[in-house]
């Protein structure tokens, strides 16, 4: 079974930056879309963009100024680049694999529907 971990969070000051990983087991992401997620407790797990089986970035509207999604050449990576944190940034960054990755008219359609998630690592932001 495919699983996912994710690594990179830890204590950030306002404005800093951070990369956290996503890292695949074995079998690697073999070709699925990736999408990058962020969970406060007590509210609704938040869709930040997604990368495409072919390496293509997609963004929610909100995240795009700020985040960049990559994956490696050997599809068993992914990486997600944060930029000018503020303590609302503080939540657990969650990747996942095997879902919808696309856009509708232009605009990125985000879904909630993976097949395969990693547990999480956490961020916190410092004022």
């Amino acid at each position: 079974q495919l699983q996912l971990a994710e690594s990179g969070g830890g204590m950030v000051s306002l404005g800093g930056s951070l990369r956290l990983s996503c890292e695949a087991s074995e079998q690697g992401f073999q070709g699925f879309a990736i999408g990058w997620f962020r969970q406060v407790p007590g509210k609704k797990r938040e869709n930040l963009g997604c990368i495409t089986g072919d390496g293509r970035p997609l963004y929610a509207e909100a995240w795009k100024d700020r985040i960049t999604i990559t994956r490696n050449q050997h599809n068993n990576a992914s990486y997600l680049n944060l930029e000018n944190l503020n303590p609302d940034d503080t939540a657990s960054y969650r990747c996942a694999t095997n879902g919808a990755c696309s856009t509708l008219w232009g605009r990125y359609m985000p879904s909630d529907a993976w097949g395969y998630w990693g547990p999480g690592t956490q961020v916190n932001v410092s004022s």
